[in-house]
């Protein structure tokens, strides 16, 4: 590892925006598993996935609140720089409905290309929003939203930062009108299009003959949603799949049955083996390189 990668990615967010776009056109799905916070990026990265998810219910939910619209701008553009700094792949941020008007919107977006994202989605609700698996959503008029899109590829410098358009229509109006409501967002400039809370594979399959650029399926756990393998996202012509939240889910489940174990048995004796080990920790973390760095830098000796 180079010293430049030890406290930044070795890319630069341009080559990470350009490997995104790449990646969306290549026909190989891309997968962005999401991260909670830059440490599970690296591991995300280790593993070999395509990109790395932000998700804002997982923001909100490390903060210990609903997923209904509290979070702010800045809390998310924060989290996002963060877990852009940690790694080498793209990295893809959900940014609710841009936090207010169409001019709020494009600031969202100059924002998050500041702090080396990839990409953003912006959804369709009424601000301020819902999990796209509730029921009680309201959208917006299609026309407010494409001035919301319309505003965020306005702003944005560098062409290949992503504007992905979430359209949580389908619940509220039906999948024709969800269809209807993604092409007119193509035709406001969306790069991508998410498709929330579709609830059967053959709704996936009319969205994409549908639909002509390239789309995002969520694959979230305890939704509307089937699971949906990555083979059959590649068969339905996906071109992206996100797991916003699993590795909360996975982390919490964990961290719930770990706390239950102490308070029971007052050690941790029995949680041994299913620990990270502290070697491995540090593996992640990189600690011999940067031992080995502050060798190299502070190799002296002072002469008497």
């Amino acid at each position: 590892m180079t010293v430049a990668g030890l406290l930044a990615a070795h890319t630069t967010a341009a080559q990470k925006r350009a490997s995104f776009r790449a990646g969306l056109a290549s026909g190989r799905l891309q997968r962005l598993p999401g991260a909670v916070n830059p440490l599970v990026a690296k591991l995300i990265q280790e593993i070999g996935f395509d990109g790395v998810y932000v998700s804002g219910a997982v923001i909100s939910a490390e903060l210990a609140l609903p997923d209904i619209g509290l979070t702010t701008l800045t809390e998310v553009v924060e989290r996002g720089r963060q877990i852009a700094r940690a790694t080498d792949l793209p990295v893809l941020i959900d940014a609710d409905t841009g936090f207010g008007e169409p001019m709020n919107a494009a600031r969202t977006v100059a924002l998050l290309e500041d702090a080396g994202l990839a990409g953003c989605h912006l959804e369709d609700q009424v601000n301020p929003k819902r999990c796209g698996h509730l029921d009680g959503k309201a959208v917006v008029d299609t026309a407010e939203m494409v001035r919301r899109i319309r505003a965020a590829v306005a702003v944005r410098r560098d062409p290949d930062f992503v504007i992905c358009a979430r359209t949580d229509a389908r619940a509220i109006e039906g999948l024709d009108a969800a269809i209807e409501r993604a092409r007119a967002y193509v035709d406001a400039g969306a790069d991508l299009i998410f498709t929330e809370a579709l609830a059967e594979e053959a709704e996936f399959a009319k969205f994409r003959a549908a639909v002509d650029v390239p789309l995002l399926a969520n694959m979230t756990e305890f939704g509307k949603t089937p699971l949906l393998s990555a083979r059959t996202l590649t068969d339905l012509g996906y071109n992206a799949v996100i797991y916003p939240v699993t590795t909360l889910r996975l982390a919490m489940g964990a961290i719930e049955d770990g706390l239950r174990e102490i308070a029971t048995a007052g050690t941790q004796s029995a949680l041994l083996d299913r620990m990270q080990h502290r070697s491995r920790l540090y593996e992640l973390l990189g600690y011999r390189h940067y031992n080995a760095f502050d060798s190299g830098i502070f190799d002296f000796t002072v002469s008497e």
